[in-house]
């Protein structure tokens, strides 16, 4: 009976883990066209991805968790050093919490954000970029508009966020790249 149950606790496990990979393989998207979206910043301003064609986007998306404020931290440092750059890094709350919880989670972050953050109130981003229960998300996007790089659930298989000096690396190799005609 014992081996009958370990077997049984081994398929389980197996199952549950072919189903995990299964579900988060259908959000890699890399080679892919970025999906386009318009929402409205926390200052009220709409912003689209479409309006940054030509430049490399740093996209991320985020709830409101501890992992997220850590990682759009490694944003803001990513948008510091980018700033004379043909670089767009964005935020969105993806989660379709309200503006005034997302600014106050904001307040908590060791480091004012500069870079636009998003809010998405129908949690569109979160539909098109396969979010959910794999937050946060970062997205390099090249000036193509073609997702060159990304950490869905943004961990390394460490078990540690995607530092601004990882994501600087995928930006730095796209800033480099020859560009050949846009394809937007």
């Amino acid at each position: 009976m014992k081996k009958y149950i370990h077997y049984l606790v081994i398929v389980g496990i197996i199952a549950l883990s072919t189903s995990f990979i299964a579900h988060a393989g259908s959000f890699f998207k890399v080679g892919e066209a970025a999906p386009n979206f318009s929402l409205t910043g926390v200052d009220g301003q709409p912003l689209s991805l479409d309006q940054f064609k030509g430049k490399v986007v740093v996209l991320g998306l985020f709830h409101i968790c501890e992992p997220c404020l850590i990682q759009s931290t490694n944003l803001q440092r990513v948008h510091e050093a980018t700033k004379d750059k043909p670089v767009a890094v964005i935020g969105i709350n993806s989660s379709g919490d309200s503006r005034s919880d997302v600014m106050e989670f904001m307040q908590g972050f060791p480091m004012k954000v500069t870079y636009p953050y998003l809010l998405d109130p129908e949690k569109t981003t979160d539909k098109l970029y396969g979010g959910g229960k794999f937050i946060p998300n970062v997205y390099v996007i090249d000036q193509r508009g073609l997702i060159r790089w990304q950490r869905v659930g943004n961990f390394f298989t460490d078990g540690t966020l995607a530092g601004h000096e990882a994501i600087l690396q995928e930006v730095e190799k796209l800033l480099q790249a020859p560009q050949t005609p846009s394809a937007m």
